[in-house]
């Protein structure tokens, strides 16, 4: 199947949100929008509806929640804007479309530090909890309330054509997204900053020969591997930190007891439902990606060491320098923060990567 027919047949398989049997979007006491840039089968995607899901169901039909995807309510780089002014109550902030408006945020963004997707969202969630100016960004300068740190698991390089080593990508035009434009810079190819949507066509015409900063689940999902089949796992560890976040009048003014609902679940995420789902995702997408062609592979230890040696620390110090002094922010004392919960979750994680996940089919 073709992915613009993919994209057709997909559409509908959410998009209603609510459990048979609890009172309609229009009936709930509480109707809530939650608005995504992106598809309802992009990674984040599967977390995301686990999650308004089960807050539907357990809030008894109190809650409902009415979905809109891939920019059906707000446009790409509008999320931020509209939750924080309400015009959606809901939504999922990748922080990299957000460059200046979220600068302690970005501070979380980089490669080759840590292993695991899984033990990066824990990451994230300690960070928010000890590093004050983070908590003040989301919570005062735009006035939401994190409902729960997720991630975009694991960004394979795509490349239409196969690749040998790290000087197979200098100069080659590959699209990138947040920080992942500083990994392709680095290692010698030309970043061409890209929307998600329209990634397929470019590749398709030859405008990129190749992506990066695309998780694995989105790039499977959006049809990537039909052009560009070769996906490569260089050593860079989770992709993307994202938060899903509530506009913060929206929260306060929810009862106690379905505030209690959105914690418990964010708790769930964090003890291993995070896991269980993406394990499963992950999975039925490797299977699918291989069944329609796509090839699965790592570059060497070597050329893993080469990569991480060129990358870090530079990308982390760049921040420092170029992000967080010009805002006034300590980036030395949040890299220490971030340090130190690396440190305490490293090991922990049992996420697999698509390579790892094909290697045992």
């Amino acid at each position: 199947m073709k992915r613009r027919d993919f994209l057709k047949s997909t559409g509908a398989i959410a998009g209603a949100g609510l459990v048979s049997g609890l009172p309609s979007f229009a009936q709930a006491a509480t109707a809530l929008k939650f608005d995504s840039y992106v598809s309802e089968t992009a990674g984040p995607s599967w977390i995301d509806r686990w999650f308004l899901d089960e807050l539907t169901k357990r809030s008894n039909g109190e809650i409902a929640v009415k979905y809109y995807w891939a920019g059906s309510l707000n446009k790409v780089g509008e999320h931020l804007g509209a939750v924080r002014d309400g015009t959606s109550e809901i939504t999922l902030i990748a922080p990299g479309y957000y460059q200046a408006e979220l600068p302690v945020t970005r501070g979380l963004e980089w490669y080759f530090r840590m292993e695991r997707a899984d033990e990066l969202q824990l990451v994230c969630r300690d960070v928010y909890a000890n590093f004050a100016p983070l908590r003040q960004e989301w919570e005062d300068r735009h006035r939401t309330k994190v409902l729960y740190w997720t991630n975009w698991n694991y960004a394979p390089l795509v490349m239409r054509e196969p690749i040998t080593s790290l000087a197979d990508i200098k100069g080659k035009k590959i699209r990138g997204y947040g920080v992942a434009t500083d990994v392709i810079e680095s290692l010698g190819g030309i970043a061409v900053p890209m929307a998600a949507g329209e990634v397929y066509q470019a590749l398709e015409r030859g405008v990129l020969d190749g992506v990066y900063g695309f998780d694995f689940v989105t790039a499977v999902a959006y049809k990537l591997h039909e052009i560009a089949p070769n996906f490569y796992d260089i050593g860079d560890g989770p992709h993307a930190p994202a938060v899903t976040v509530m506009n913060r009048r929206v929260w306060e003014r929810l009862p106690a007891e379905q505030q209690q609902i959105c914690t418990d679940l964010a708790d769930e995420l964090y003890g291993g439902k995070f896991t269980e789902i993406y394990s499963q995702v992950l999975t039925d997408y490797v299977k699918k990606a291989l069944a329609e062609g796509a090839i699965l592979s790592s570059l060497t230890a070597e050329q893993k060491a080469e990569a991480k040696a060129i990358v870090q620390p530079a990308q982390v110090n760049k921040w420092i320098e170029t992000v967080a002094k010009p805002n006034g922010i300590d980036g030395v004392a949040m890299q220490q923060v971030v340090e130190e919960a690396i440190a305490r979750h490293a090991g922990t994680g049992t996420l697999k990567r698509p390579v790892e996940i094909a290697a045992g089919l």
